[in-house]
C-alpha cells in the first residue's frame, strides 16, 4: 500500500532515548557494486543499502550480464546481502548497434549515471544510458569530455542525458576532468581505471579537499578485488536526521554501529552540535548539510551556510528548496550567492513541498519531530536512499523514535507497514 500524498508529522509527547540502525550507505553500495562486478572473483557484500538508487544500479548490472543475487539482511529490513559474480574487467553482454543500442535506465540515480558512463566504455557496441527528466537535466560534461578524450564514442545533446556510449574496451591513457559541479565524475573514472588504463587528474578543485573523490580512492584499496566478502557501512547522511532528532527534542538518541572509517564526510555531523558561525558545503559536511540547516533556527547566532553551487544541480534545486521551505516555516533565510545565512526565531507548522528530493522530505520531516504541524506531500520519495525512514520514525523506542505519522485527510495514524515507501 502507497504512502498517503501527504504525511503529517505528530512529535511524541514524550521524547526518550533511542539506539537506531540506519540502513547502509548508498555512496559506498554503489560503487562498491561497480567494485565488485569488475573484480577477478564473487565478492559477496554485507549491509548494502536496499533502495531506488541501489536497485537502479543492480538491474543495469544484471543488464549488462553480471550474475547479482540478492537475499534479505537480517540486521537491517532496508539492507541486503549482494552476491556479484566479478568476470575479471570483461562487460559479460556487449552492447548493441548504433540503431539498436544496448539501453540502460538510471532513475534519478546521479551515481548510476556517472559510474555507468565510465563502466560501459569497458564494453563492445553501443549503449543509452537515459533516465528521468530532472536527470536529464543535471550536469554530465565534464565526464563525457573526459571519455571522449580517452577514445570512446560519446553523443550526447548538449552534453547531458540520454547518452549514446561506444565501448571500445581498455585504453590506456591520460585524462583530467573537472569536479566544479560533481565529484562523482572523478570517481566514476577511477572506479573503471584500473581495467581501463586510465591515469585520472582532477581539476577545478583541490584533490585534498573532495571527500567523495577520497571515498572511492580509499574503497579502491581496501576492496577485495580478486574476490571475497566486503561489508558496507552504515550512512551517515541517513543517520543524520537522528543525531539531528536527538538536538531538537533534548533526547539522546544514537545511531549504531556510527562509521568511524573516515569514508564518509557526513560522519562529522554529530561534531557540529551546537552549530558554528558557517558551515561549508565544500569543506564541512556533504548531505548533511541540509539537515544543519533545519537547526539553525534553534541557535544563539545567524549560521551562514556557504560554498552550496552544487546542491543546486542536485536531484532539486536545493538552496532555493531549503530557503523556500524554511521561510514557509517562518524561518528568517537570506539568501545572497552561494550562501544561505538562517536566523535564531521561532517556527511554525506548515506544508512542505519536497520536489521529489528524499533529503528535503527527510529534513523537514526531523524537523516535525520539534515543530508541531509540519505535513510533507509526496513523503515516498524517500524510497531513492531510506525506504524505512518513516517507519523508523514511528518504531516505538528504544528501536525508533516513538512519533506519530498521519494522514492528515482521515486524521488516521499509519502502522508500520504502511509507513514503508515504495
Amino acid at each position: 500500500m502507497p504512502l498517503p500524498r501527504i504525511i503529517e508529522i505528530i512529535p511524541s509527547d514524550r521524547p526518550s532515548p533511542a539506539l537506531v540502525t540506519i540502513p547502509g550507505s548508498k555512496s559506498v553500495t554503489n560503487r562498491a557494486l561497480v567494485l565488485a562486478a569488475l573484480s577477478r572473483s564473487r565478492v559477496l557484500l554485507e549491509g548494502a543499502l536496499w533502495s531506488e538508487d541501489t536497485e537502479v544500479m543492480v538491474h543495469c548490472l544484471q543488464t549488462l550480464g553480471f550474475g547479482v543475487r540478492v537475499e534479505a539482511d537480517p540486521g537491517e529490513p532496508a539492507n541486503r546481502r549482494i552476491e556479484v559474480d566479478g568476470e575479471g574487467g570483461i562487460l559479460p553482454r556487449s552492447g548493441g548497434t548504433r540503431e539498436i543500442p544496448l539501453e540502460l535506465f538510471v532513475g534519478t540515480a546521479g551515481t548510476a549515471a556517472r559510474f555507468l558512463s565510465a563502466l560501459v566504455c569497458l564494453g563492445r557496441g553501443f549503449y543509452r544510458l537515459s533516465g528521468v527528466p530532472r536527470m536529464h537535466e543535471r550536469p554530465q560534461a565534464s565526464l563525457l569530455r573526459a571519455l571522449r578524450d580517452l577514445g570512446y564514442g560519446v553523443e550526447a545533446t548538449s552534453d547531458r542525458l540520454p547518452v549514446l556510449i561506444e565501448g571500445r574496451g581498455p585504453r590506456t591513457g591520460s585524462v583530467t576532468v573537472s569536479v566544479d559541479q560533481s565529484s562523482q565524475f572523478a570517481s566514476a573514472l577511477l572506479l573503471a581505471s584500473r581495467v581501463g588504463g586510465w591515469t585520472v587528474g582532477i581539476s577545478g578543485g583541490n584533490p585534498d579537499e573532495l571527500p567523495y573523490v577520497d571515498m572511492t580512492r580509499r574503497l579502491i584499496e581496501v576492496f577485495p578485488h580478486g574476490g571475497g566478502e566486503f561489508r558496507i557501512e552504515p550512512d551517515a547522511s541517513s543517520g543524520s536526521y537522528f543525531w539531528a532528532a536527538g538536538f531538537l527534542t533534548g533526547s539522546n538518541i544514537q545511531v549504531c554501529d556510527w562509521p568511524r572509517s573516515g569514508w564518509q564526510v557526513d560522519a562529522r555531523f554529530p561534531g557540529f552540535f551546537p552549530l558554528p558561525a558557517e558551515v561549508s558545503r565544500e569543506r564541512d559536511l556533504g548531505d548533511s548539510t541540509l539537515t544543519a540547516m533545519i537547526l539553525a533556527p534553534f541557535g544563539q547566532a545567524p549560521t551562514r551556510f556557504t560554498e552550496l553551487g552544487r546542491l543546486r544541480v542536485q536531484e532539486c534545486e536545493r538552496v532555493q528548496a531549503m530557503r523556500t521551505e524554511l521561510s514557509r516555516c517562518g524561518a528568517q533565510v537570506e539568501e545572497s550567492g552561494e550562501m544561505l545565512i538562517i536566523h535564531p526565531g521561532p517556527l511554525h507548522g506548515a506544508t512542505i513541498t519536497t520536489y521529489n528530493d528524499h533529503r528535503i522530505a527527510m529534513c523537514f520531516a526531523t524537523l516535525g519531530l520539534k515543530v508541531p504541524g509540519i505535513r510533507i506531500e509526496d513523503p515516498s520519495c524517500v524510497k531513492k536512499t531510506f525506504p524505512n525512514f518513516f517507519q523508523k520514525l514511528s518504531a516505538p523506542v528504544p528501536d525508533g523514535l516513538g512519533a506519530g505519522v498521519r494522514d492528515p485527510v482521515t486524521g488516521r495514524l499509519l502502522s508500520g507497514t504502511e509507513l514503508l515507501a515504495s
